[in-house]
């Protein structure tokens, strides 16, 4: 079989090539295409899946609950985990956190690449986290990360951040696309041929997404980004990939002078500012892996000034928002449609899954109408097109946590409807349905009366 052509590789963007430029076509900059030298292929042995040994399962408890309930149970040995977010939003902070509770029984690295230690002792010092096996050292060369692992035998490796760590045999600057390969590839050696698990900061972009190339997020095993609002002390973590777990689950966390503090019921502490009797406001119900979360969906409504009505939505999908407008006024007579609509989850909080168009929808309506919803009442379900309303997924556990909240009544969609002793649960078939149960059959706003 004919080997292939070898390619050229841009030591500046990446980009590849099967011929040399002097010019590279990706990035614009000067004699930059180099091919790399060939190896011999490695020897491979293919063996019957069953016969290949088990893996080890036994993860590490971090001692942060909200964190092992992201990584799905704990820290995996060996596992390669990347964590985002925005600058300033805790994510040294949640790391520190978890070395030092780490280090109370094993040695941890932390590499640092922006700090030096004397300032993580002070960080340290002040969230209270100086643990006896925590080793810190400022550091930003791939092989002295190796040394320092060789040397300090670590149970866990941190290194903040990735941008900043650089290859010593390639000299480009640090946070190049060539040198995030390269560190990263590194780091993954590090991690699977010693079992050693290594969490890496990433930074993100204006748009809130992983600064770097695509293979970042392909070559490891879980991808976490850290988010919160800038004025709120709430901090969400959630997964985006994870080959040890699930993809759903959420963490929640609340920052105060002292550091991140867990957040074991957030549902109760995102209600606890809620204003009853305002109209726009309605309790909704979402799952997030294994915790249902109640939240609070609050709209409004106004007469457009100029030109085409606004949409802004904070919290749910935009493009869901228009949607619903949408069968408002086709299916339920709600003259919404051209009015500038405003929807905000309350606490930060993003609700993606369909169980929450009811209560947007019923927000809307009730901020249309002027009138607001019982504050006993929680609402969840998915909208069609139609108007109609499509069961969800456990309705049961939404209701369980409903009523333990103290909510006395419910709608919910009628296929698959269950009940709950003590609470008054009334299934609807259509949104229709729903809003003259809530609002009353003159529900279509004070001009319409």
């Amino acid at each position: 079989m004919p080997r292939a052509r070898p390619r050229f590789t841009c030591q500046s963007c990446g980009y590849e090539s099967p011929g040399w430029f002097g010019r590279c076509p990706g990035c614009g900059e000067w004699n930059t295409l180099s091919r790399p030298a060939e190896a011999e292929p490695a020897a491979a042995l293919a063996r019957p899946l069953e016969d290949v040994e088990d893996a080890d399962e036994e993860r590490l408890a971090s001692g942060i609950a909200e964190f092992d309930r992201v990584l799905g149970g704990g820290i995996v040995p060996g596992g390669l985990v990347l964590l985002g977010g925005d600058p300033g939003v805790g994510k040294s902070t949640l790391l520190l956190q978890v070395a030092s509770c780490l280090a109370e029984r094993w040695p941890v690295l932390y590499a640092s690449g922006e700090e030096s230690p004397g300032q993580i002792k002070a960080r340290a010092r002040r969230l209270g986290s100086l643990a006896p096996g925590l080793h810190v050292a400022a550091a930003w060369d791939t092989e002295v990360i190796a040394s320092l692992v060789a040397s300090v035998a670590p149970r866990l490796l941190i290194v903040d951040s990735l941008q900043t760590m650089r290859h010593p045999d390639f000299p480009l600057a640090p946070g190049s696309p060539v040198q995030l390969r390269e560190v990263t590839g590194v780091l993954l050696h590090l991690a699977k041929s010693g079992g050693l698990p290594v969490i890496l900061v990433g930074h993100v972009t204006k748009e809130g997404l992983l600064a770097g190339p695509r293979l970042l997020e392909h070559t490891v095993d879980v991808v976490l980004l850290f988010e919160g609002e800038r004025f709120s002390p709430f901090r969400l973590l959630r997964v985006l990939k994870n080959r040890f777990g699930s993809t759903q689950e959420l963490g929640v966390f609340q920052m105060a002078s002292q550091g991140l503090r867990e957040v074991p019921n957030p549902s109760a502490l995102l209600l606890a500012e809620r204003a009853t009797g305002v109209p726009g406001s309605v309790v909704t119900v979402a799952l997030e892996g294994t915790r249902t979360l109640l939240c609070e969906v609050q709209a409004l409504l106004c007469t457009p000034s100029f030109g085409s009505p606004r949409r802004t939505a904070h919290g749910v999908d935009s493009s869901r928002l228009a949607l619903l407008l949408a069968v408002l006024e086709r299916r339920c007579q709600v003259p919404c449609g051209q009015m500038d609509a405003y929807v905000k989850v309350a606490g930060g909080v993003r609700l993606e899954e369909p169980a929450a168009d009811l209560g947007v929808a019923l927000a809307l309506a009730s901020a249309f109408a002027d009138r607001p919803v019982p504050a006993d009442l929680v609402v969840f379900g998915e909208i069609g097109l139609g108007g109609e309303l499509r069961a969800v997924p456990r309705p049961d556990e939404r209701l369980s946590e409903a009523g333990r909240l103290g909510f006395g009544r419910a709608i919910v969609p009628a296929a698959g409807s269950p009940g709950l002793e003590g609470m008054d649960v009334r299934p609807v078939a259509r949104l229709s349905e729903a809003l003259e149960a809530v609002l009353g059959p003159r529900h279509r706003g004070r001009d319409q009366r």
